[in-house]
């Protein structure tokens, strides 16, 4: 509205000052070389304003000609890539359904003439593994690979395939010439921490356990668990070598390390097979002044003797605090029975029992029983632990 209003207002303005700009139209001389041009102001205005639209309209006819040539040239290639945004689109939503098939040939399609080919491919190539088509699948990793920005993650793509294969050997090959080390790429120590646990080549998961905690890769949990678990399982093999192979590996350990329980077991299990049981006793015995657990309650009966008094006595100083405890409990049982003290075994079974009864401390308690003449108590246990199965 506001257009129309001042556009009147332009025409009224032009229809009031005609008369003035006729009356006075002024004079105009242009001179070029031997042509020369007389005219008045007025007429030369509209000349201007007449050859401007001419040049206005020329321009328009020139860009609307070459639009039309250039676009009637490259017509074909934007036909081809709008079909391959459409097989594209039709393959993402394929994967989505996981109809693997339908996804490995649209997004095949695609990688012709799409924008990011390499997304193509290696969707494609993830499809025909879906499908055990390994043929295929390398083929569209090969592909890939022409490049250069692709191969780290071509050569990760296939190691995965090959260990979801149960190709340890070859996943390997390849982990091994990616040289996983702290400035590695996340995917790519994953990929090693995955495949070193699968072959259990625990050394060269330990060295990698320091950049798996610098780089935060896992939590802590996690961490703690495979931490445990490879020092654990080093610290076995070592024992099934030498005493220094296995001195080598315990020194190895950092102090934290050391004191966990479930390396400490580990390591005095390997003393006690070099004859060490002496200093085996000892770090038991501090261990369990320091931090008694469950863990050093269940193995303490296999690693201590009937004649081991001082380690005892450490347990019997903990009945105060350890009276509920079904693990503590379950280890004197244990100790008990390595002096044939039957009646002691069994009171101890009897509060295993109270505190937190399973089929087996019912089981063990009924068989102390029968050794004692306890025929109805023992057969009493017997019918408990078939209830708890």
């Amino acid at each position: 509205m506001i257009k129309v209003l001042v556009f009147v207002l332009l025409i009224l303005v032009g229809l009031c000052l005609s008369p003035l700009i006729i009356g006075q139209s002024g004079y105009v001389y242009i001179a070029i070389g031997e042509y020369q041009i007389e005219t008045s102001l007025v007429a030369a205005v509209v000349g201007l304003i007449v050859f401007y639209f001419a040049l206005q309209l020329l321009e328009w006819a020139i860009m609307l000609l070459l639009n039309l040539i250039l676009n009637s040239r490259y017509l074909p290639t934007k036909w081809r890539q709008k079909a391959a945004k459409k097989h594209t689109l039709t393959g993402a939503l394929a994967i989505a359904e996981e109809n693997w098939s339908t996804a490995e040939t649209a997004m095949a399609k695609g990688a012709q003439q799409g924008e990011i080919p390499l997304l193509n491919l290696f969707a494609a190539a993830r499809a025909a593994h879906h499908q055990g088509k390994t043929t295929a699948r390398d083929h569209y990793l090969t592909q890939a690979e022409k490049s250069p920005v692709a191969k780290t993650a071509v050569n990760t793509s296939r190691a995965r395939y090959f260990i979801k294969q149960g190709e340890l050997a070859q996943a390997r090959a390849i982990v091994d010439k990616l040289e996983p080390t702290s400035k590695s790429s996340e995917p790519v120590l994953k990929l090693a921490i995955d495949l070193y646990q699968q072959q259990q080549d625990w050394q060269a998961l330990k060295l990698l356990l320091p950049i798996i905690v610098k780089r935060k890769l896992l939590n802590d949990v996690e961490l703690q668990t495979l931490s445990v678990k490879t020092n654990t399982i080093i610290l076995a093999d070592a024992a099934k070598k030498s005493e220094t192979e296995l001195e080598k590996c315990w020194q190895w350990l950092s102090k934290s390390e050391r004191k966990h329980d479930a390396l400490l077991v580990t390591y005095t299990h390997g003393l006690n097979g070099f004859n060490r049981q002496t200093k085996a006793l000892k770090l038991l015995e501090k261990q369990l002044k320091s931090a008694p657990s469950a863990t050093l309650f269940e193995a303490l009966p296999d690693l201590v003797g009937a004649d081991d008094t001082d380690i005892r006595n450490v347990l019997a100083r903990l009945e105060s605090t350890h009276e509920n405890d079904a693990d503590y409990q379950m280890c004197l049982a244990k100790l008990a029975m390595q002096q044939r003290d039957a009646k002691q075994a069994k009171t101890h079974w009897q509060n295993v029992c109270r505190i937190a009864p399973t089929h087996q401390s019912w089981l063990s308690l009924a068989q102390i029983q029968e050794q004692l003449g306890e025929n109805s108590a023992a057969n009493q246990s017997y019918r408990k632990a078939a209830n708890v199965l």
